[in-house]
Parts: structure tokens; C-alpha cells; sequence
């Protein structure tokens, strides 16, 4: 942030903001175009894509903007782009195409449209932020390989748990210490909730019930380890992780003292003080480090926990996109093959014939698994569940294969992640 702040003040002074495209003007796209034009000199919102424009239009209004200009293709924008005009336009490749763009924000929370927005974007050498964990944990390392074939960074957010714990990292390696465990601090975790039970509190906080649903029963928290697990190479100690439930976040270190991973793990707590935010074991044994971490009330060691008790995704994601467009430093991304896989499991006993309604609906529900246990037992990834016809009957919190649906025809996600597989299979 000190780096970051110094380099956007540098491109205000210079009349040169960085120029931001927005993909999806829900809940996420319009705050994030509220926040970078009403508090982050040097960047620019020139545009943001949405099937219904009028929503696009309100986020930018909402923001401030005047004169917003419709648009339909990558010529057009980039002369409302010359001319200071923020613009609208239903279809995101062309945000995608347009030359006065300088990175995209993909934050529909979507996996087919994703796709093929965050494709085309890397098609035409935009840098990529996502605040989309469902696209990034499904087939993220792929997109990763592409971008970087392409020359631009791939980057999923700060200010989201995925980037929290690995800002914590990075300080914890830069310190002497070894990361051995990072994850989430979470405060419900209850993997039988549905759009139903959550209606009343989505309508509350002005969400989708199905977005509130997913963020209850496990499944957003499955992607976002599963973006920190292939983020770092970490692992799980077992099949939805431990996930366990500590009066505050400072006794993970004896939790987890018995429990490490060769090469680190992720996991998450619950109900763990301040029950907010993302979390760091460190380990280290070397005595002059840990006599100065114990005078420094840090514990008695090996085992040392870091935390941040706050995660503010729409208020941070300016800072990931000033990372990437103008130091090229992903906050979280794919360093290689993916390490974990969130694979789809029956919410309820399913019936053959019926049809799976994906991430935060009724059908079923994420679990953290090793890459290489999900793809040896051909388990079905979470974010490619939606729209698929089980050929079979599946029993409850059964962890539903391949083997056990049929895929919806013609999808990119699909072949995106036949070619992740085969790559880094």
C-alpha cells in the first residue's frame, strides 16, 4: 500500500490515471466503481459491461459519473474514452477489446460468462483482477498459463480472504518465518443452508439469496481456500478441512500443532475471536527468533498466529488493480498446478433425472479435496455442477463424479477445464 499509493499519486500528477473496466454491476461492481472514483486518484472507471445496461448505468451514476455513453464496440468506447466520457455497454468484450482499457475487473461472480469475459480480455493483453473466486478455483491455473503466454498478470484481490492471508504470508516469509497454515476466520458455517433458510438476511443486506446461501454452507469458503491453495501450493489435511471451532484465533497454533501438512495447508476456523478476517501459522525453531517472538508476546512457539481481523474487498480492490497495472504484482494467483479442488457434494439425497442448480442453491454443496484425490476419483468440480442432469441417484453428502451427471452441451468452462486437466494432470 505504501508502494501503491506513491505510484497512483504519480499517474494523477501526470494527467495518466490507470483506465478500469468493470465486468458485472451487482452488488460488487457497483461499489467498486463507487470506491475508485470517489476516493483513488490516478485510475480511472472508463467503463463497466452488464447484460442490463440500465444497472451498468446506475453504477456509474451512483458513482458520480455524468454523461454515460452507450456503447457497442471497442471503437466506440475508445473515442468516449479520448473524449472523458464513462460508458455502458451490454456486451463485455467489448471492454475487452477497446485499446483505451488497461485492465478488467470481472466480478460477476459467474463461471461460463466469466470465462469467456476474462478469455477475450487475455486475448487482447488486459491485465485480469477477479473478484470471482468461483471462476478462479474452478479454472484459474489455465487462465494463469494464458495470461501469462499473453504477457499481462493475472490476479485475484486484495481486501478478499484469498488475498488477506496471502499479504499475511508474504510479511511472515519476509520476517523468517515459515507459513504452515492460512485460511479464514469464520463466524457460520453451516453446509445445509439454501436459498430458503437465507432469504430473510439476503433481503436484509440487499444480496441474492443464493449469494447468501453460498456463503453459508462452505461453498464460497471452499473456492477461496482453493484460490489460496493454488496461490501458494498448500494443501488440506483432509476433505473439508479441520475447520475448527476455538474461543479465539491465537489457539490455532495448538490446534494445529499435531495436524501440519507437509509443504502447508489451508483451513478455516469457526466462531474464533475476532471471528472476522484471514489468518497465518507461522513456524520457526530458531532459538534467537523465538526468544525475541516470546519477549514480544507472541507465544512460546514453534507456532506463532498472524491475523488480520477485517477483509474489505470493494474498498481494497483499487489496490490490486494498481498492483497489477503498474508494478506487475499479482496479490493472488496460480503458481502453477492447481493444488486443491472444491468438488461438488449432495446438500440432500438426489434423485436420477433431476438437475443440479449449482453454487448456492439447493442440490449441493462445496468441500475442499486435494487436487490429486479429486482427480483420481473424477469428481465434479463445484463450479461446473450447474445445469447438470444426474444419470443416477446420489445420497446425502455424497461427493458427486463425472461419472455421475451429464454435462450441459457446448460450454467454454468445460473445455477450459479438459485442458486445465490434461495440462496439469
Amino acid at each position: 500500500m505504501i508502494i501503491v499509493d506513491k505510484a497512483l499519486a504519480a499517474r494523477a500528477a501526470e494527467g495518466r490515471p490507470v483506465r478500469i473496466a468493470i465486468a458485472g454491476a451487482g452488488y460488487s461492481g457497483r461499489r467498486i466503481a463507487y470506491q475508485i472514483m470517489s476516493a483513488v486518484p490516478g485510475m480511472r472507471v472508463v467503463a463497466v459491461a452488464n447484460r442490463t445496461v440500465d444497472n451498468a448505468r446506475a453504477a456509474l451514476e451512483e458513482a458520480g459519473a455524468r454523461d454515460v455513453r452507450a456503447v457497442d464496440t471497442p471503437s466506440a468506447l475508445d473515442d468516449a474514452i479520448r473524449r472523458g466520457q464513462a460508458c455502458v455497454t451490454e456486451d463485455p468484450s467489448v471492454i475487452c477489446a477497446a485499446e483505451g482499457v488497461d485492465l478488467v475487473i470481472e466480478c460477476t461472480g459467474t463461471v461460463e460468462p466469466g470465462a469467456h469475459t476474462v478469455l477475450k480480455a487475455i486475448e487482447h493483453r488486459k491485465h485480469i483482477v477477479l473478484m470471482n473466486v468461483e471462476l478462479d478455483a474452478t479454472v484459474g491455473p489455465i487462465l494463469k498459463a494464458k495470461a501469462d503466454a499473453q504477457g499481462v498478470v493475472y490476479s485475484n484481490t486484495d481486501g478478499d480472504e484469498p488475498g488477506v492471508a496471502m499479504n499475511m504470508i508474504r510479511f511472515v516469509r519476509s520476517i523468517g518465518l515459515r507459513p504452515v497454515v492460512a485460511g479464514n476466520l469464520k463466524g457460520l458455517y453451516d453446509p445445509y443452508r439454501t436459498p430458503d433458510t437465507q432469504r430473510e438476511f439476503a433481503a436484509r443486506a440487499r444480496q441474492k439469496a443464493t449469494t447468501m446461501t453460498h456463503f453459508a454452507d462452505g461453498t464460497k469458503l471452499s473456492m477461496e481456500l482453493n484460490v489460496l491453495a493454488n496461490g501458494t501450493g498448500f494443501k488440506v489435511g483432509k476433505r473439508g478441512m479441520y475447520g475448527p471451532s476455538l474461543a479465539h484465533v491465537n489457539e490455532a497454533a495448538a490446534f494445529y500443532r499435531d495436524r501440519l501438512v507437509d509443504g502447508g495447508m489451508v483451513d478455516f476456523t469457526v466462531g474464533a475471536a475476532p471471528s472476522n478476517g484471514a489468518f497465518v501459522v507461522g513456524h520457526t525453531e530458531d532459538p534467537v527468533r523465538a526468544d525475541y517472538l516470546k519477549y514480544l508476546k507472541m507465544g512460546d512457539g514453534p507456532l506463532y498466529v498472524f491475523y488480520t481481523p477485517f477483509h474489505l474487498p470493494h474498498l481494497e480492490i483499487p489496490n490490486t488493480a494498481a498492483r497489477a497495472a503498474l508494478l506487475r504484482d499479482a496479490t493472488v494467483t496460480p503458481i502453477g498446478a492447481p493444488s486443491c479442488d472444491s468438488v461438488t457434494v449432495a446438500k440432500r439425497d438426489l434423485e436420477a433425472g433431476e438437475t443440479l442448480d449449482g453454487i448456492g442453491g439447493f442440490t449441493a454443496y462445496a468441500l475442499l479435496e486435494n487436487y490429486a484425490t479429486s482427480r483420481a476419483q473424477r469428481l465434479l468440480p463445484m463450479g461446473l455442477s450447474e445445469g447438470c442432469r444426474l444419470k443416477r441417484d446420489v445420497p446425502k453428502d455424497k461427493a458427486i463424479s463425472y461419472d455421475d451427471v451429464e454435462l450441459p452441451p457446448g460450454r467454454l468452462c468445460d473445455v477450459l477445464r479438459r485442458e486445465q486437466d490434461v495440462r496439469f494432470g
